[in-house]
């Protein structure tokens, strides 16, 4: 089987709590924590203030999807898959919505809490690796949030995730496309020939740089390829809906107007954590990603931008035995 097996909420047995010693022996790089297990496969912190922004960042695309968990008709589902938990707010707010359900949580770092309701558990796994710690054909629903520039290829995720659905099961994929977008032009275009007006532009062309001449295939903006990545892979019934996150508070519209203050706080908070690895590997040093990023949070911050980010929400079935797309 692949991966290594930690479940967080029961006892663990003597052997489970060497292999956990082993994989929170997390390592400290500029002041952030990260993983231990797969070192280096996730650029991203793991530590409590990354914890606590992700639980923000859930609740805000909650308020986007009218206090939905998800988007797929679920009838009496047994077995649920979150990929990538994080901090485990997912499964643990659907595990009341299905008590009969084993819903399963994987992620890189056991960071989720170990208070959990009954029907929860949290599993040290890589799903980027081919043997799945299930057989196939095993899950009623697969739910991925947030991976982007965290997989070396985000459709061969999608295409495991196929493999291990039940004939009929859904899949739903809830990511964000960072790039900075606007319609009144408000927004500077971006330079390519050098620094804009609009820091933004810079640091998302930065991490898209990043990602390609390190590993090409760890594509940085995967959000507005899933729905076609999971129609070639085989799903049927593909639906995408897209949402407009307001970078902060400059939408008229108060429902819009408190997402941006979400949206604000969320980019704030993020900023150095989703910047260190990736402008790291450039050759930048932390005090020139610090200097640079005073600007890019002008950028957040300027009310008179009226810039904003998609967030997508892409859902997928595994056709019955027989059924052709159609």
């Amino acid at each position: 089987m692949s991966g290594m097996v930690a479940n967080f909420a029961s006892t663990l047995t003597h052997d489970t709590q060497s292999l956990t010693d082993s994989v929170t022996d997390y390592p400290i790089e500029h002041g952030r924590r990260y993983h231990r297990y797969h070192e280096g496969a996730y650029p991203y912190p793991n530590d409590e203030q990354e914890l606590d922004r992700l639980d923000m960042q859930h609740h805000m695309f909650k308020m986007l999807m009218k206090e939905r968990l998800y988007n797929v008709p679920l009838d009496d589902p047994k077995e649920i898959l979150d990929i990538g938990t994080g901090s485990g707010i997912w499964p643990i707010e659907m595990a009341p919505l299905f008590p009969d359900a084993a819903i399963t949580g994987t992620d890189l770092s056991p960071v989720q809490p170990t208070e959990v309701p009954e029907n929860v558990h949290f599993l040290v796994d890589d799903a980027t690796e081919d043997d799945w710690l299930w057989g196939q054909d095993h899950f009623d629903f697969i739910h991925i949030g947030n991976m982007s520039g965290s997989l070396p290829s985000f459709k061969r995720l999608l295409r495991q995730s196929f493999n291990h659905l039940k004939a009929g099961a859904y899949i739903e994929c809830q990511e964000m496309d960072p790039k900075p977008k606007c319609d009144d032009d408000t927004m500077p275009p971006p330079n390519p020939d050098g620094y804009s007006k609009y820091a933004l532009h810079d640091w998302f062309d930065l991490n898209m740089r990043s990602s390609q001449e390190l590993e090409p295939s760890r594509n940085f903006r995967v959000a507005p390829r899933i729905q076609r990545w999971m129609k070639e892979v085989g799903f049927v019934d593909v639906e995408q809906q897209v949402f407009k996150v307001p970078t902060n508070t400059w939408p008229t519209d108060e429902h819009l107007k408190t997402i941006g203050k979400w949206s604000e706080s969320n980019w704030l908070e993020a900023l150095s954590g989703w910047s260190y690895k990736p402008f790291l590997a450039l050759g930048w040093s932390k005090a020139e990603i610090e200097v640079f990023l005073v600007d890019v949070r002008k950028a957040i911050q300027d009310k008179n931008v009226h810039a904003y980010t998609d967030f997508y929400v892409v859902t997928g079935r595994k056709p019955l035995p027989g059924e052709k797309p159609s």
